[in-house]
C-alpha cells in the first residue's frame, strides 16, 4: 500500500503515476467546435471587410496610376510647352466597350493620391469586383450635358465608395481621361430605395426633363454591410483642364505619382 504525501499510511486505490481523466461531454466538444468556428468567421470578416479592401484597393490604385501614366506617355510627342488655361466647354468622348477602363476618379477629400479606375458597365463580377468603379451604360460621359453616373462597392473589393458620406458641400471631385481632367463640385447626398432608378435620368429624379447641367452621380449601397438602400452623391461640373496644360493643383500629386 502506497503512503500518502503526509506519511499517514492511508491507502490509495489510484496506481502510482496515474492521472484522473477528464470526462468528455458532447456539450464540451460542441462548445469547442463553435468557438473554433467563431474564430474562423471573425478572421474571414476581418479579411473580407478590412484587409481585402486594403489589398484590392491598393491594386486598383496602381491600375489607375498605370492608366494615367500611359496617357501621359502617349501625349508627350504632341504636347507643346505652353500653359493651357482651364475651359468651360469640355471634350466629350464616346462610350467605350463594356469593362474597358476609360477614366480615373480622383477625390482629394479621401487622400492626396487617392484614385480609382473607371470602366464601362456596372456588372458585379466583371467591373465592380474586378476593376472598382463602373459607369452606368446609357448615362452621359464625363463633361457631357446630362448625368455622368458611376457606381462602386461600399465595402469589399476595394470599397471604392466607402467614404462617400464624408464628402463636404463644395468638395471637388475630378475625372481624368486621356483628354484632360473634368472638375465637379459636390452638392448633395440622397438616400433612396434600390428600385429608384430615376437617379440615373439625365436630370436625376425628373424623367423627361431636358438637361442643361453637367452632373456627376455617384452611387453605392447603404448602410454599411447592407444593400437595403442606396446612397447617391451629386456634383455639378465646374471646369475642364486640357491634358496639355497639366492637372489641377489639387490632384497633381496623384497624377505625378503614376
Amino acid at each position: 500500500m502506497a503512503m500518502t504525501d503526509d506519511g499517514s499510511g492511508v491507502g490509495s486505490l489510484r496506481p502510482r503515476g496515474a492521472r484522473a481523466r477528464r470526462r468528455v461531454s458532447v456539450v464540451g466538444v460542441l462548445g469547442e467546435i463553435l468557438i473554433t468556428a467563431g474564430v474562423f468567421v471573425l478572421l474571414f470578416l476581418g479579411w473580407q471587410l478590412w484587409l481585402q479592401d486594403i489589398l484590392v484597393g491598393g491594386v486598383q490604385q496602381g491600375q489607375a496610376q498605370k492608366l494615367g501614366q500611359a496617357w501621359q506617355n502617349d501625349a508627350i510627342p504632341q504636347k507643346q510647352p505652353t500653359n493651357v488655361a482651364p475651359i468651360v466647354a469640355p471634350i466629350v468622348e464616346k462610350a467605350p466597350a463594356n469593362a474597358q477602363r476609360f477614366a480615373i476618379l480622383y477625390v482629394p477629400r479621401w487622400g492626396k493620391t487617392w484614385q480609382r479606375p473607371i470602366a464601362q458597365g456596372v456588372g458585379v463580377a466583371d467591373v465592380l469586383d474586378a476593376i472598382g468603379v463602373g459607369h452606368y451604360p446609357g448615362t452621359q460621359m464625363p463633361g457631357q450635358v446630362g448625368n455622368f453616373a458611376i457606381a462602386a462597392h461600399r465595402h469589399a473589393y476595394g470599397g471604392g465608395f466607402e467614404y462617400l458620406h464624408q464628402l463636404h458641400v463644395g468638395d471637388s471631385v475630378y475625372v481624368g481621361t486621356k483628354d484632360g481632367w473634368y472638375q465637379y463640385t459636390f452638392r448633395d447626398i440622397q438616400y433612396v430605395q434600390p428600385t429608384e432608378v430615376n437617379v440615373l435620368q439625365p436630370v436625376p429624379m425628373q424623367p423627361g426633363v431636358t438637361p442643361t447641367d453637367r452632373i456627376i452621380t455617384m452611387t453605392t449601397c447603404n448602410p454599411f454591410f447592407s444593400t437595403a438602400e442606396r446612397m447617391i452623391a451629386y456634383g455639378l461640373f465646374d471646369r475642364f483642364y486640357p491634358e496639355a496644360g497639366g492637372p489641377p493643383d489639387a490632384i497633381a500629386a496623384a497624377v505625378k505619382k503614376g
